[in-house]
């Protein structure tokens, strides 16, 4: 078994977006809107701004208080919107309860939405439109291409190729990295908490993503010898964040294996940042 090395592909990324900011002709600026006093919220935002600040990107702080209201959050997004060399804008989540998500996530100017959450954005990428898509999927898809696997060649003569298996459907990571995957043209299959022969799929697979949130879900007894499997799910487990794969019992019979933490969300973060260089470079020829 390989572990894929999520902080090491974030550093290449990383080293690569720098170059590219160094070539702009101004400083852009990213800014993640943080509502109360949550405190892995914090060290998340504070984890993103010092990630941007390395490679030259400009920390927009905007913080405010869970006893603001929706009406006066939208109010100060909109401020934000027209900030000069503003690249990127996302709203850290979870919000509180008081506070309407849709709403909040939607008034975010598009062009800015680097998240990919609010509405607009979220049509462009499923119509294809994907120069700016969810960091989350698109780091599994940039882990995917780290491992230079041929997933089109067929394992055997007359079948349809290798078989990709994505376990969950929700909105940051199941359904965009199914979207992702089938607009590459490749065999691939989904299962939900619902599906009926979700343990059959699972054995018979070649690749697994999961963004499930089932903590050590998956077992070595599950997969097939050889298995890749991109573990992009969390939950907590006795005051630690642990992925849908139980890395100990998979081990000895996957190929490849991302573990939670320290693969899919350090990728994440740079494919984020990403997202913000490309709306600088946007900017930059205007």
């Amino acid at each position: 078994m390989t572990i894929i090395n999520g902080r090491k592909l974030r550093d290449e990324i990383l080293t690569k977006l720098k170059t590219e900011v160094a070539s702009l002709t101004f400083k852009p600026i990213f800014c993640d809107v943080l509502i109360g006093e949550d405190l892995a919220s914090l060290q998340y935002v504070n984890m993103k701004k010092r990630m941007a600040e390395s490679i030259g990107i400009s920390f927009y702080n905007a913080s405010f208080p869970s006893a603001i209201t929706t009406s006066e959050l939208i109010k100060e997004i909109k401020n934000l919107n027209k900030i000069q060399n503003m690249c990127g804008i996302i709203v850290q989540l979870p919000l509180p309860e008081s506070l309407d998500k849709k709403k909040i996530l939607d008034v975010i100017d598009p062009s800015l939405d680097v998240d990919c959450l609010g509405e607009e954005r979220s049509k462009e990428f499923y119509n294809g439109k994907i120069d700016l898509g969810l960091p989350a999927p698109l780091a599994c898809m940039e882990i995917l291409d780290f491992l230079h696997l041929d997933l089109k060649d067929p394992p055997r003569l007359g079948e349809a190729g290798k078989k990709i298996l994505v376990l969950g459907q929700g909105q940051l990571v199941g359904k965009p990295v199914t979207f992702l995957l089938k607009l590459r043209g490749l065999n691939v299959e989904v299962a939900t908490s619902k599906t009926d022969n979700k343990e059959v799929l699972i054995k018979e697979a070649d690749v697994i993503i999961s963004g499930m949130g089932n903590g050590k879900y998956i077992t070595g007894d599950m997969v097939k010898s050889g298995v890749v499997i991109i573990d992009a799910g969390t939950s907590e487990e006795n005051g630690a964040i642990v992925g849908d794969v139980d890395l100990e019992s998979v081990k000895d019979v996957t190929s490849f294996v991302s573990p939670v933490p320290g693969g899919v969300g350090p990728v994440a973060v740079a494919m984020l940042l990403k997202n913000v260089v490309s709306v600088a470079k946007k900017q930059n020829v205007k």
